[in-house]
């Protein structure tokens, strides 16, 4: 809490920014417009958007039950605090593919973002950007894949605390300020695919990442009551990377007037599952056209489907269940993280993904051995509250959520004292976490 305590170290020290609001409020009755408590956030955020908005960030698989899984693990896993350690500077900092980065947390990539701010995925990617973290961006996006990365180098050229002491290693050997991850739906032309992977490598987005649990939308009743599909409506949102993909406006842009959903139903949610042969090929042609770069698969939720990825080829994999919105009544991505984490984790890079709400739940994901944490629905519920500044305040808060979580409970190091450590935990299997005072849906 000391400002002058900054002692030279690599990481930001990100826990001054709860001091920053605690001083606005006394000094100047300056305070935080929104909560940034996990329930309470989600809560105001349906005042702050429409149905359309609010259910499309916030539906679930069938009754929810997979979504409070994911929640039920991390409640189920507790830190073990070690007295006396001196933390007075900490070293979160880890490398991801070979970019150094100043913290082990990912912006995961979400579709649609218009629905939550007017500027959408530029919100982010700016504010990623600043803070020199990965940005990933969804082929679902309503920007283009050119305008989304233009908004991080705007982000990175902006001289902070956070990331002006970091430097990382780009594509195309130059220097980024930020890694760029791009997350791909496959389709089944290939014609356009490789034209959206050649559009994301000129952009700078140097890590592939294929989404596998989403060939078609889950069964999503909250969404279903309100026709909840917003590429269908006019003026649609979410189709931007098609229409500004030439390949895409080639062969169907004609088509578009009267078919809004072609671009979602032909090349994004198309119902047409793909397999593991096929992800052979796309890996080898994202090597070609990256000159090597790292291939992610995302959706992986047993050491089988792991052992299969590395077998194949890949450099990564993302343990997930999209955030319970695809299969309900499934397993919870952090009770599976420890078996698949046994079965490749000297192997391949895992990142975690899936009911990640606070800075604790972040260190007991590392601590089980993952190398970089995603989250997702925190920034969307910050965005829709005030767009950049409230994306922003969200990630700052859980940076230094983060921070202060090591300071406390005395791990000094993200590598060293915390990732796949299990002994900075202990598993208690009996009672659920309480729903509190906002239940989930």
């Amino acid at each position: 809490m000391d400002p002058n305590n900054k002692q030279s170290g690599p990481s930001p020290h990100y826990s001054l920014y709860q001091r920053e609001v605690f001083k606005a409020g006394g000094t100047t009755g300056q305070l935080p417009t929104f909560s940034v408590h996990p329930e309470e956030l989600q809560e105001s955020t349906k005042k702050k958007l429409n149905d359309r908005g609010y259910f499309y960030a916030n539906s679930n698989a069938g009754l929810g039950w997979t979504d409070r899984a994911n929640r039920e693990s991390f409640y189920k896993w507790r830190i073990v605090p070690r007295a006396c350690v001196d933390t007075n500077v900490r070293d979160l900092t880890t490398t991801i593919f070979g970019h150094r980065i100043p913290v082990p947390i990912m912006f995961a990539p979400i579709g649609i973002n218009k629905l939550y701010a007017t500027l959408g995925e530029l919100i982010p990617a700016k504010v990623a950007g600043e803070l020199g973290i990965p940005y990933c961006l969804s082929t679902a996006a309503s920007q283009s894949i050119e305008a989304v990365a233009e908004a991080n180098e705007q982000g990175a050229s902006i001289q902070n605390e956070s990331n002006s002491v970091h430097q990382y290693s780009g594509p195309n050997g130059g220097n980024a300020t930020s890694p760029r991850f791009f997350q791909l739906y496959m389709g089944h032309d290939d014609e356009i695919t490789l034209s959206l992977l050649n559009r994301a490598w000129k952009s700078g987005f140097d890590v592939l990442m294929l989404t596998t649990d989403t060939w078609q939308l889950g069964w999503r009743p909250t969404d279903i009551n309100i026709a909840n599909y917003v590429f269908y409506y006019p003026n649609p949102v979410g189709n931007d990377i098609g229409t500004s993909d030439p390949v895409f406006m080639k062969k169907h842009g004609d088509e578009l007037a009267k078919d809004t959903g072609k671009w979602i139903d032909h090349s994004v949610w198309h119902g047409k599952a793909h397999t593991w042969d096929k992800i052979k090929w796309l890996i080898a042609e994202w090597k070609k056209i990256s000159g090597g770069r790292p291939f992610v698969i995302k959706g992986i939720q047993c050491a089988a489907d792991a052992k299969k990825a590395l077998e194949v080829g890949c450099d990564g994999i993302v343990v997930t269940n999209h955030a319970g919105r695809q299969v309900d009544g499934a397993v919870g991505s952090l009770e599976v993280l420890p078996e698949i984490v046994e079965a490749v984790g000297n192997d391949m890079t895992i990142l975690f993904d899936s009911g990640v709400r606070t800075g604790s739940d972040v260190f007991k994901a590392l601590a089980l051995g993952a190398h970089a944490v995603m989250v997702g629905r925190l920034y969307v519920w910050g965005m829709s509250h005030e767009g950049e500044h409230g994306c922003r305040h969200v990630m700052k808060s859980l940076l230094a959520d983060l921070d202060i979580t090591m300071t406390v409970a005395g791990y000094q190091s993200i590598d060293r004292d915390v990732r796949g450590n299990k002994d900075a935990l202990r598993y208690n299997p009996h009672g659920v976490p309480p729903r509190g005072e906002h239940a989930r849906l």
